[in-house]
């Protein structure tokens, strides 16, 4: 058993015997170095080819916009301003008077004018029954469940 556990003479040691070649390392180094340098060198010089030989005009006017938009709808690009100019809109209609149809003779006017005549005139609903319809043509005066309910803004009652 003793003849197993002698190791041979290389063995013994427990640590590698060459060294590393510092003069190859710096060598390696130095190559790599030298090829991002070739690279650098080697893509500006194609750069400036490529701009002496195709040269892209004169620069664009920032006044002239060009492209083509795409159809609708497109994206909001800055929806709180959007949102402010629908709203105005909105409220310009909803606030002004107007036409809707000229030829017809059909007019929009503002909400808190058309409120106001609302309550002068009145909000009459139609008849439930064709028997009050009749009674009224015959020249009948019409029962208090005839007549036109009025509509009351909300939190009042209706008058009858």
């Amino acid at each position: 058993m003793s003849e197993q556990n002698e190791k041979p003479e290389g063995m013994k040691r427990g640590y590698e015997d060459s060294d590393v070649s510092v003069r190859r390392l710096f060598a390696f180094a130095g190559g790599v170095v030298g090829l991002v340098i070739l690279g650098v060198l080697g893509s500006a010089a194609v750069f400036h080819f490529f701009v002496q030989h195709q040269p892209l005009g004169p620069p664009a006017s920032p006044f002239e916009d060009v492209r083509t938009l795409p159809p609708e709808p497109r994206l909001e690009t800055n929806a709180p301003l959007d949102l402010k100019r629908y709203r105005d809109d909105q409220e310009k209609v909803l606030s002004t008077y107007g036409w809707v149809d000229q030829p017809n003779g059909i007019v929009r006017i503002p909400v808190e004018r058309a409120m106001d005549l609302l309550l002068e005139k009145g909000y009459p609903l139609p008849a439930t029954s064709t028997a009050a319809g009749q009674k009224h043509a015959a020249g009948q005066t019409p029962s208090a469940s005839s007549r036109p309910v009025v509509a009351a803004p909300p939190g009042e009652q209706e008058v009858h």
